[in-house]
């Protein structure tokens, strides 16, 4: 899986995180792998592995300076590129100084930064392959949000599962009652008058899956929620007017970063972000947790990154008399607070934060999460005994979709009535025809 996922560009890291030319070094782990990342004098983005190739000391510790980063412990450079540039405990104009030069590089990781966000390219290509086209890395940077960063402590597919089963919103999000009062902290609440769980239709793709969420709406009519599943570990889910992209990405097997980023595709994002509701407007900031205490000190290891304060320690923060007034569940419903309650505490036995599958018992609610398994099944298979990788890494155009909410007729044909809203060119707004979330009274 590992391997399936160097195919591709990965999220890594908000700008923000690296204000000026020639600033700190960062730790940083992804797919298990350490590696530091740094902005050269330059303004540049660069990303090596930690380990010096001389004698394995950590470049965490390095200087950053003159458009490379040298290490501490005896002086050795290398550019963003990775190549060798200065050798200084070799004599200028030595064979030993040339030769070190000319065989000697530190591994670099390709790096891309655009719309607020770092990407990098772990794989093995010596050309990377093309840049992601997802909307949010397309539209002009005033019109895309900062992305939101969240870490959780389980199994990167553990959790991207809670965005592939939209039956968890009847439950997890909902409201006591239409009429209920607000909690006191968070989005005000999922409500539909529909008792039967939404029924789900899945279509499997080259590029991945995506599926409707039919619930039957007062007047007969069905409200279709469609969302998508694109490799390796993205989704985007309606949630209002704008573009959204969600990617679970893994730090270990046992941690993941959530980094959400939604965009205004005609108007900057902040003439538009009303459209997304009550509280939305933390979604301008990059510390969306802020009603929840923010995010916890960091320490050099990565996987403290993004620790929110609200955590499985504390119980999320869940909040009893929430339950019995005003939501099904207490604890805040900001961003993905709730559904990270769900999946983090999947345990083992033993308590490791990996459920056991054979344990399960899948029904018709859970075709997408079969689906999503099965596929990427597929395609570490098929990477692995052909060689064969998914289009959508090469063929980039495969990632300009979009999740939508429409209302149409009963048992109408959802595929081709909703082609055009899932494709992001094909000039229709985002379809949102019914609120996500309950308007704040």
């Amino acid at each position: 899986m590992g391997e399936l996922m160097r195919q591709y560009w990965i999220p890594c890291l908000p700008s923000s995180e690296f204000p000026d030319p020639g600033g700190e070094v960062k730790r940083m782990m992804l797919l298990g792998e350490s590696f530091v990342v740094f902005r050269d004098s330059d303004g540049k983005m660069a990303a090596t592995v930690e380990a010096c190739p001389h004698r394995g000391a950590s470049m965490y510790f390095g200087r950053n300076e003159e458009c490379g980063l040298r290490c501490n412990y005896h002086g050795w450079k290398f550019d963003r590129s990775g190549a060798l540039v200065d050798v200084p405990t070799e004599r200028a104009g030595s064979r030993a100084e040339a030769h070190f030069k000319e065989t000697i590089s530190i591994r670099a990781y390709p790096c891309h930064e655009v719309n607020h966000m770092i990407w990098v390219y772990m794989g093995s290509r010596r050309t990377p392959p093309p840049f992601p086209e997802f909307e949010i890395n397309t539209l002009p940077a005033d019109h895309v949000a900062p992305p939101s960063v969240m870490m959780e402590e389980a199994n990167w597919l553990q959790n991207i599962e809670g965005d592939l089963d939209s039956a968890h919103l009847d439950h997890v999000h909902r409201r006591l009652a239409e009429d209920a009062p607000n909690p006191p902290i968070g989005l005000p609440g999922f409500w539909n008058n529909d008792p039967n769980p939404p029924r789900l239709d899945v279509q499997r793709t080259d590029w991945g899956a995506f599926y409707t969420s039919m619930r039957t709406l007062p007047d007969g009519k069905d409200w279709h929620r469609i969302n998508n599943f694109v490799f390796p570990f993205h989704t985007t889910i309606s949630i209002g007017s704008v573009a959204v992209l969600r990617s679970f990405v893994p730090v270990d097997d046992l941690h993941a970063m959530l980094i959400h980023q939604i965009a205004s595709i005609a108007e900057p994002m902040t003439d538009a972000i009303s459209a997304i509701g009550a509280g939305s407007d933390t979604l301008l900031t990059e510390d969306g947790f802020a009603p929840v205490g923010g995010y916890l000190p960091r320490t050099n290891d990565p996987r403290s990154y993004f620790m929110t304060f609200a955590n499985k320690r504390n119980d999320y923060l869940r909040n009893r008399d929430v339950e019995k007034e005003s939501m099904r569940f207490g604890v805040p419903f900001v961003l993905n607070l709730q559904d990270r309650a769900m999946t983090e505490l999947m345990c083992a036995a033993d308590g490791e934060p990996v459920y056991d599958r054979t344990q399960e018992h899948l029904g018709s609610s859970d075709q997408m999460v079969i689906a999503v398994r099965a596929q990427m099944v597929a395609a570490v298979k098929a990477l692995r005994d052909e060689g064969a990788v998914p289009p959508n890494v090469d063929d980039v155009s495969l990632d300009r979709v979009r999740s939508a909410s429409l209302v149409l007729e009963p048992d109408a044909d959802w595929r081709t009535l909703s082609a055009d809203a899932r494709r992001a060119d094909s000039g229709a707004p985002i379809a949102s025809d019914v609120p996500l979330i309950i308007a704040a009274r």
